[in-house]
């Protein structure tokens, strides 16, 4: 925990003031070049690429758990396949090629990245809710049954309670992607810390490659760890801890 911390500081220090940092950089650079990314605020750009996942990862929940739920219900259950099909190709689907279809559509900016931030993230969600949905304890779901409960009444109050936690561990990995796939809506110029990664490679700065690089890292590591926590507690809530 106090490693975690102590990474949070070191990250948000970074973002803040990141000319603090220039002579841990400055060995990476050559002829001298500048040591610390300045043609765009690291702060913003961080905000940015977090809003952008953000977005995305809410949306493609949203449908993914929607989705989940019609299928495992006795009417949805005969679009299973058809559901699984369109999770399987928006993540096997190449973001670039995403981007490079949404951009004659959409103009460049961030909605191009926005929808290949959706389908990237849509098949770790819904197999998650789906297997949250349908492991559910058999004593319980009867005993739902037995009490008189409603359709929608075990829905809300039995079966989504008790399979959050598989859904969050879907989303975990969805953002955990999310965050490092959204580096490539620069080339689109959406406002993300794949700018910094961009610039680095065309001005040949090392430097500027490990900022961005760095940055969209510790995010992920600090993200990821913050929603392992969430499951955990999540999980003991319900009882249903491995």
């Amino acid at each position: 925990m106090l490693t975690r911390l102590a990474l949070l500081a070191l990250l948000v220090t970074f973002i803040v003031t990141p000319q603090t940092f220039a002579p841990v950089f400055e060995p990476f650079t050559r002829n001298g070049a500048p040591a610390i990314y300045t043609q765009t605020s690291i702060l913003s750009l961080t905000l940015s690429h977090l809003a952008l996942v953000g977005l995305a990862t809410l949306a493609a929940t949203l449908f993914a758990v929607s989705l989940a739920i019609v299928v495992t219900r006795p009417f949805g259950v005969e679009f299973l396949p058809l559901s699984r099909s369109i999770a399987n190709i928006g993540q096997t689907f190449p973001p670039v090629a995403v981007l490079a279809l949404a951009v004659p559509v959409f103009g460049f900016g961030p909605v191009p990245t926005l929808i290949a931030l959706f389908l990237y993230g849509l098949l770790p969600i819904f197999e998650n809710a789906l297997t949250g949905l349908t492991n559910l304890p058999g004593n319980v779901a009867e005993a739902a049954r037995g009490v008189g409960m409603t359709g929608w009444q075990r829905l809300t109050q039995v079966e989504f309670p008790l399979a959050f936690p598989v859904i969050l561990a879907g989303i975990r990995l969805s953002v955990v992607i999310s965050l490092a796939t959204a580096t490539i809506g620069s080339t689109v110029a959406a406002k993300t810390l794949g700018e910094v990664i961009i610039a680095g490679l065309l001005s040949n700065n090392t430097a500027f490659v490990l900022q961005g690089g760095l940055v969209v890292g510790v995010l992920a590591l600090l993200i990821h760890d913050g929603l392992v926590m969430v499951e955990r507690a999540m999980a003991r809530r319900t009882g249903r801890q491995g």
